[in-house]
C-alpha cells in the first residue's frame, strides 16, 4: 500500500470516488466546473440522459500507465500488451464506479461501443468487476460523462 504512512487521514482519491457513486446514483440538477467532483453528470442541466462518469485509475507504481483490467472474467485472458497483442481486445483502463465502502471500491470494467445504438452510448458495461483498496491510488483521470447500457 502506498499510502501507509498516511493512515489516520483522509484518502482524496477515495472522497472523489464517493462523489462520483452519487451522482451516478441522482443525477444534481446545479451546473459546475468540469472537474472530476463536479455535481451534474454532462457539466448541464440539458445532460441528464448520462448514467456514468468513466474514469481511469493511476497506481502508485504503475509509472504512468493507467490501471487495467481484464474485460470478460475468462481467467484465460490476460491484461498486457508484451505479447504484441492490440490491449484493447483484452482488457481496459476505463472504469465505473459501482460501490464504496470505506476506502474498498468495487469497479466495472467498461469498453468502447464500436457500434452506438440509437442513444449514442460511448462505452458497454462488461460482467468484469474487481474490488481495489483506494489507498494504491494516487490519481484519478476523470473522462467525458457518458451513458452505459445495462448499469
Amino acid at each position: 500500500m502506498c499510502n501507509n504512512e498516511r493512515s489516520g487521514r483522509g484518502n482524496c482519491i477515495t472522497e472523489i470516488l464517493k462523489v462520483i457513486n452519487v451522482l451516478q446514483d441522482k443525477a444534481c440538477p446545479d451546473s459546475c466546473t468540469d472537474s472530476c467532483d463536479r455535481p451534474v453528470l454532462g457539466g448541464g442541466t440539458k445532460s441528464l440522459g448520462y448514467n456514468t462518469r468513466p474514469i481511469q485509475l493511476f497506481t502508485c507504481c504503475g509509472n504512468g500507465v493507467p490501471f487495467s483490467m481484464p474485460v470478460s472474467k475468462n481467467l484465460t485472458e490476460v491484461c498486457s500488451t508484451s505479447t504484441g497483442e492490440n490491449p484493447s481486445a483484452n482488457c481496459s483502463s476505463v472504469f465505473r464506479v459501482e460501490k464504496l465502502e470505506g476506502n474498498c471500491c468495487t469497479f466495472r470494467v467498461l469498453v468502447p461501443n464500436d457500434e452506438p445504438g440509437p442513444c449514442g452510448a460511448q462505452w458497454t458495461a462488461t460482467d468484469s468487476f474487481f474490488t481495489m483498496d483506494t489507498d494504491c491510488c494516487c490519481a484519478v483521470r476523470c473522462l467525458s460523462d457518458a451513458y452505459v447500457d445495462c448499469v
